[in-house]
């Protein structure tokens, strides 16, 4: 996961990681789980939801949540 990009586009259209939270009907600490991957994901409609919150194309969700780079 792209988390600097995420984290990004919550500063750009949110401006604080609360408003996503609350917008997600999740708990602020439950997000900051998932962004920072800490044994929490964000589900298929979680992603969609942020999708459409922020407008994003195919691309930008593949790109922010399948992160396919292997080191």
């Amino acid at each position: 996961m792209n988390s600097q990009k995420l984290k990004a586009l919550i500063v750009m259209f949110d401006k604080k990681q609360e408003n996503l939270a609350d917008a997600l009907g999740i708990s602020l600490s439950r997000l900051n789980a998932k962004i920072n991957e800490n044994n929490a994901e964000f589900n298929q409609c979680e992603i969609m939801a942020i999708k459409k919150r922020y407008n994003l194309s195919d691309a930008d969700v593949g790109e922010i949540f399948f992160n396919t780079n292997v080191s």
